[in-house]
């Protein structure tokens, strides 16, 4: 169900705007519609905005050193002082990295020259010899080289040469070949700075750590605060001026039940405010107000949209059968009775679960208890199944509500007519509510004619006798002359047939795409079985490496097969759920979830 909302509009003398939204923010009930206009040049925004980018990547690349941060009271004041500190040791780990670099680099150029003392270089050339390096090919050395440049080798790595020429009274040889400049240190001077930076850059990761395990809560916090004034600065960028700029017009959302609160907090503010209803265009927020059981499955409505504000909400529809389905598609008692006690346990042992993680928690024991209800009718617990065991109570189980595989595929085609039948009345229902009756008469048609031959199939009635008559005549009368009231009869019955042509094909398969409840069911009951004949067939006959090795791949082999089925589970219901019922129940969907602006 959605809550009832209202509109609400507020005058506020220019003066007393920013005190006001403080106060309201205080409130924190009513959501404001923020809008873009004037935010791109609002430089302050902007600059809020990017120190929001800049704190979350700073959390981000904390929480990504993998140390266990300590449990202390969180500090905004103390996340802005955080984040420069990060700030510095970053840019400090950049440029030691950068340093390191270019020293290596200096060692790769040095390392075929071996180890000498530069200083003897100088002290040759204050005697007036003058030592130059040169890197050349083999077929490039010329052996006169050796007698006018006292040319000497020095080494070779592969095909190059690398020498020297000492000579006196000229700077060096022209020769047309690499010269090599080498840096103005030794090697072992050149390594041992390598040494030094690499141990400062760990001193440097140290105090990164450090951080990550003290003042990543402070850090949160003071991203927090920053949001909370970017959010602020929306709000105050969305009233539009009115009289010469001396007022500005809010306008903002309320649930219903909240209004006694803002009626309250208005009369002692003094400005002027007005609480109306909404209109048909008005692009309402939507908050959901369901009963315990619908609400677990909110989460996954909004994975593809919320409603809008003048439609049904069909959480409350699908729940059920998105627990049916998620069951058949799993369909193994063991598999579901692990996910209900690895559950109850994960509760239990886990302390200060937030208030966002225990209803999904509830609903995976919900799902794991759905799929063991529904592992009964095949009897399926871990790949074995206990109908073959000689126990009169499970056979008694088996004669009463087990089901073959011939069963089973025909239950899933049973539940997809009537999840998608079920789903064109709330369609009718929809377009009553949203439109009036006369928009609904042309689907009400169809469901007379679709029902009554899914009744008359069943063999309830005489599959063309005269009551399926009649309602085939109903249904199709009502489907062709009035799908379309605004529309003259010669539309409507052009329309009558595009919708017979689409029934024909689109129900078809839409139905049978419900196939793959079964089809899941048992791939994965197979699976399993596989998993146990590998456990039995593949562990040596041993009495001590045997049981551990048939333990081990039971539990890996299973473990497998919890993960892909249990994803599957999920997945295929959504596209059920997304795809044929909503499809079928006219749902369109684009609602903005109520968030109230508040700290």
């Amino acid at each position: 169900m959605i809550a009832k909302m209202k509109k609400l509009t507020f005058l506020i003398y220019y003066k007393e705007y920013e005190q006001f939204l403080e106060n309201l923010r205080e409130l924190g009930v009513v959501h404001i519609f923020t809008k873009s206009q004037g935010m791109a040049e609002n430089m302050e925004l902007q600059d809020s905005i990017r120190l929001a980018g800049k704190y979350a990547a700073a959390i981000k690349f904390l929480n990504g050193m993998g140390v266990v941060a300590e449990n202390h009271d969180a500090d905004a004041s103390k996340g802005e002082e955080t984040l420069n500190l990060l700030t510095d040791l970053q840019n400090r780990q950049q440029q030691l990295l950068h340093r390191k670099q270019a020293v290596e680099k200096e060692i790769a150029t040095l390392e075929p020259w071996g180890d000498f003392e530069y200083s003897n270089i100088q002290r040759l050339k204050d005697a007036g010899y003058y030592v130059n390096f040169y890197i050349c090919s083999e077929k490039q050395f010329k052996d006169e080289w050796v007698d006018l440049y006292n040319a000497t080798i020095v080494n070779r790595i592969g095909s190059n040469i690398y020498f020297v020429t000492i000579t006196s009274g000229c700077l060096a040889p022209e020769l047309e070949i690499e010269y090599a400049k080498l840096p103005e240190t030794s090697l072992n001077a050149l390594r041992a700075s390598v040494e030094q930076i690499s141990q400062e850059c760990d001193n440097v990761m140290d105090s990164i750590k450090k951080l990550a395990a003290l003042s990543v809560g402070n850090l949160e916090a003071a991203q927090r605060k920053v949001y909370s004034e970017i959010e602020f600065s929306k709000v105050v960028l969305t009233g539009d001026s009115l009289a010469d700029n001396k007022l500005v017009l809010l306008e903002g959302w309320v649930p219903a039940v909240k209004c006694d609160d803002v009626k309250s907090f208005m009369d002692n503010q003094g400005a002027y405010y007005e609480i109306s209803d909404p209109q048909p265009d008005d692009n309402v927020p939507i908050m959901f107000n369901n009963d315990k059981f619908s609400r677990l499955f909110e989460p996954i409505i909004r994975l593809y949209m919320l409603p809008k504000y003048n439609e049904l909400d069909l959480t409350p529809f699908f729940a059920p059968f998105f627990m049916i389905f998620f069951g058949l598609c799993l369909g193994d008692i063991g598999y579901g009775a692990f996910m209900v006690i690895a559950t109850s346990i994960y509760r239990m042992v886990s302390k200060n679960l937030s208030s966002g993680i225990k209803p999904i928690l509830t609903l995976v024991q919900i799902l794991g208890a759905s799929t063991m209800v529904c592992g009964l009718l095949t009897g399926t617990c871990f790949g074995f199944n206990i109908y073959d065991i000689q126990v009169p109570f499970l056979q008694s189980m088996k004669e009463t509500i087990a089901l073959d595989n011939q069963q089973m595929f025909n239950l899933s085609l049973i539940l997809g007519g009537v999840q998608i039948i079920f789903g064109m009345i709330l369609k009718a229902v929809n377009q009553t509510i949203q439109l009036g009756f006369k928009y609904a008469i042309g689907t009400i048609g169809w469901i007379f004619v679709i029902l009554s031959t899914a009744i008359a199939f069943a063999g309830a009635m005489e599959m063309g006798g005269t009551v399926h008559l009649i309602f085939l005549a109903i249904g199709f009368l009502m489907a062709y002359l009035y799908n379309s009231p605004d529309k003259n009869v010669f539309v409507n019955i052009g329309l009558g047939l595009w919708d017979s042509y689409n029934m024909a094909t689109g129900l078809l398969g839409d139905i049978l795409s419900y196939v793959r409840l079964f089809a899941l069911g048992l791939s994965g009951g197979i699976l399993a079985s596989v998993f146990n004949s590998l456990a039995a067939g593949m562990s040596p006959d041993n009495i001590i490496a045997g049981p551990i090795v048939m333990v081990l791949i039971f539990v890996i082999g299973h473990s497998i097969n919890i993960f892909m089925n249990v994803l599957g589970a999920m997945v295929h219901p959504m596209r059920l759920t997304f795809v044929e019922f909503f499809k079928n129940s006219g749902y369109e969907g684009g609602g903005k979830e109520y968030a109230p602006f508040k700290k």
